[in-house]
């Protein structure tokens, strides 16, 4: 025993030595129960209210956050109240479609377990049909999947934040004209139009925060209909792009990646130290920026210690 806890004493050090952060704790079940709600959500920062589809009642659902290895064991609950079926398809598990993805009629619940084996972020949505209204009414979120530690090319950021991109279409029940991308009129950030954005709309009173010189890491998802993103940081730019939020995917110095349709990645950023700065991150394809897709992101000294931290990295 004496000779073990030496071994793992000397391992922990090396890793220190090459730039590694401690091995990850062994793998352990999370356990995760999400209910279909079918109920009225606001969707921007004057209080408009929308007949959404969600999990647990937020536009997006809540965040998932699990280690490389560990089981999760899912539940879905479909209230009686519900008049439709709905179900949760996990971009991060590799299960039976007809199965573990099968829809949840009223008043029944889903179980299953799934192995999360590859790091990176990924999307959920409902995937009952049709498929297109109950993502387009707000059945999305994000599972992060954390690789088994920080390298020299993946560091530790100072910050993390989620951002979801959606496209809003106000007739609820139109799904028809949301495969052929007809009648939406705003983006959604993270469930609400011009979320953190108080240059575009005066009634925003959220924004990110990091301190200059911190380094801020954005993972993202494309939870819209039809559109791929052009992600780009106004005024900054991207130190790395994580593809898909693998640390093996690492592209350096990029000014705008594509992010397709239900896809994710993981965007650092990094504000001059010397200064406080301000970011606006778009969407660049200009029809969903000026829509909603805009995110301002302050570098200041006093930015809000919590903020980017523990359970606010995904802002409401």
């Amino acid at each position: 025993m004496k000779l073990f806890k030496t071994a793992m004493l000397s391992f922990a050090a090396i890793a220190m030595l090459v730039g590694l952060s401690a091995p990850s704790a062994m793998a352990k079940t999370v356990k995760v129960t999400m209910t279909a709600m079918e109920s009225d959500v606001v969707i921007d920062n004057k209080g408009t209210k929308y007949p959404a589809w969600t999990y647990d009642g937020t536009i997006p659902g809540k965040v998932v956050r699990v280690n490389v290895g560990d089981t999760v064991d899912f539940t879905l609950i479909n209230p009686k109240s519900n008049k439709n079926s709905h179900s949760i398809d996990f971009h991060a598990a590799e299960v039976d479609v007809l199965n573990e993805f099968g829809a949840v009629r009223p008043g029944h619940n889903k179980h299953f377990i799934f192995k999360a084996q590859r790091a990176g972020v990924w999307m959920y949505h409902c995937g009952a049909n049709p498929m297109v209204q109950h993502i387009a009414r707000g059945m999305y979120g994000v599972i992060l999947v954390n690789p088994k530690r920080y390298t020299k090319a993946y560091p530790k950021p100072d910050r993390e934040y989620v951002l979801i991109q959606s496209q809003y279409f106000p007739d609820a029940e139109n799904y028809a004209a949301m495969l052929e991308n007809k009648g939406w009129t705003n983006a959604l950030i993270n469930g609400k139009i011009f979320n953190y954005d108080p240059v575009h709309d005066p009634n925003a009173t959220k924004v990110l925060m990091a301190k200059p010189g911190e380094r801020v890491r954005i993972f993202f998802v494309n939870a819209n209909i039809n559109m791929p993103v052009a992600f780009h940081p106004i005024a900054g730019i991207w130190d790395r792009v994580f593809v898909n939020g693998n640390p093996k995917n690492v592209l350096y110095d990029v000014q705008t990646y594509g992010v397709p349709v239900a896809g994710a990645s993981v965007f650092d950023i990094v504000s001059p130290a010397d200064h406080a700065t301000n970011n606006a991150i778009v969407d660049h394809t200009m029809s969903a920026a000026l829509r909603g897709a805009i995110t301002v992101l302050m570098n200041r000294p006093d930015a809000d210690p919590k903020l980017g931290k523990g359970d606010n990295i995904l802002i409401r």
